[in-house]
């Protein structure tokens, strides 16, 4: 099964780009987590792109880092993230679900053992923030041995012999970066000139979805005109979580407002 591929043509059939969300499994809660994933995708994302709670990660700012802060003082495990992947999957089969973590995450439960329980999972694709490309080698093979697709980055100042290893090797889609430094709502992104993205097509790289810096839907459309096959937002969507943290219900309003919102904005003119 090849998530990705049929959401890219499902979306290419509406005339449309993705909008993925990413939020942080087990923040504030377990239980309040699901609620969180599960009403995101009823609210229209395309696609999950989620991290599991980690103590040092360096890619974060401070809205993503005080996410995993939250799970940890709940101590929410990788064992029972999973679990919880385990239970989504099965209620929603369709939609590409994404992990974004650390290669600490990763090497601790032993490379080949933590890609295959991803799979057992329902998990589609991996994308290891703290690994360069230059280093992915064993991660890309643990990823074709269990049927996960290993999300590689391009950074806005790629060379072109990195977008040819890009072109080589990926598969889902490519991570592309808004801007340098680490994630935040912050500091918004600078969209990529199409000449960016073209070069992306030009080496047959998978599709790029912009990340880092996305928080309002203008900045899903410039993504969508600049020729992205669509945008994450991580900072800005958990953001409305850490506001939220008294009261569910209100969260989870905010948040289908937010979704909705976004994913209006891919529609192509």
């Amino acid at each position: 099964m090849d998530r990705y591929g049929d959401m890219f043509k499902r979306l290419e059939a509406d005339n449309a780009g993705a909008f993925v969300p990413f939020v942080t499994v087990g923040d504030p809660c377990l239980e309040t987590s699901e609620k969180i994933i599960c009403q995101l995708i009823d609210s229209g994302a395309d696609a999950l792109e989620l991290g599991l709670p980690y103590s040092d990660p360096i890619a974060d700012g401070p809205t993503i880092q005080a996410a995993s802060i939250r799970a940890r003082q709940s101590n929410v495990t990788t064992a029972q993230c999973f679990e919880l992947l385990s239970r989504v999957r099965q209620k929603y089969p369709d939609i590409p679900i994404g992990l974004l973590l650390y290669s600490n995450l990763v090497m601790r439960a032993g490379l080949d053992t933590f890609y295959q329980r991803a799979s057992k999972a329902g998990i589609d694709s991996i994308l290891i923030a703290d690994v360069p490309l230059r280093e992915a080698t064993p991660f890309l093979a643990a990823a074709r041995q269990s049927g996960i697709k290993q999300i590689l980055i391009a950074p806005p100042n790629a060379s072109d012999e990195t977008m040819a290893l890009i072109g080589e090797h990926s598969s889902g889609y490519t991570y592309l970066l808004g801007r340098a430094g680490v994630t935040g709502a912050e500091t918004a992104a600078e969209i990529p000139a199409a000449e960016l993205v073209e070069k992306l097509s030009q080496y047959r790289c998978a599709p790029p979805l912009l990340g880092f810096g996305i928080s309002k839907p203008d900045q899903v459309k410039a993504a969508i005109v600049a020729g992205a096959a669509g945008a994450i937002s991580g900072s800005a969507t958990v953001n409305i979580i850490a506001q939220n943290l008294d009261d569910t219900a209100a969260m989870l309003r905010q948040l289908d407002t937010f979704v909705g919102t976004m994913k209006a904005a891919t529609q192509k003119d």
